[in-house]
């Protein structure tokens, strides 16, 4: 399993570090892939492990990339976070740990949530 500390968070920017590691959250309507419409599969940008799919991708007008569904189970983890005085459900890369955003009971059918994800802890592969 890949962690933080090891080599592979070298190609990450300072502010893809921030989101991945310190926790950060970047501007709405700020990210790269907020208004992306090709078809792919978007994955960890700092392990490459496949998160989410483009046609589970929604626009939820948050200001982030938004998916009703992960692209598979076991590539995400969420953990109950308390932060800001609130719960919420963080998103992480199940692989090496990077944080991705939250997880809301809002979202559309079929399975009603909405994965808020940072454009910066993403990249995108075309199929």
């Amino acid at each position: 399993m890949t962690t933080h500390t090891d080599k592979a968070t070298d190609k990450l920017t300072p502010e893809q570090y921030n989101i991945c590691f310190l926790k950060g959250t970047e501007p709405p309507g700020s990210g790269k892939w907020l208004h992306n419409k090709v078809n792919g599969v978007y994955v960890c940008v700092n392990c490459g492990q496949e998160l989410f799919k483009s046609d589970t991708k929604f626009d939820s007008d948050t200001g982030w990339p938004s998916f009703w569904d992960a692209a598979n189970d076991t590539n995400v983890k969420t953990i109950d976070n308390y932060e800001l005085g609130m719960h919420r459900l963080e998103v992480q890369c199940s692989n090496c740990g990077a944080h991705l955003g939250h997880v809301f009971g809002d979202g559309p059918k079929p399975t009603g949530k909405r994965y808020c994800i940072n454009s910066l802890a993403l990249d995108f592969r075309k199929m």
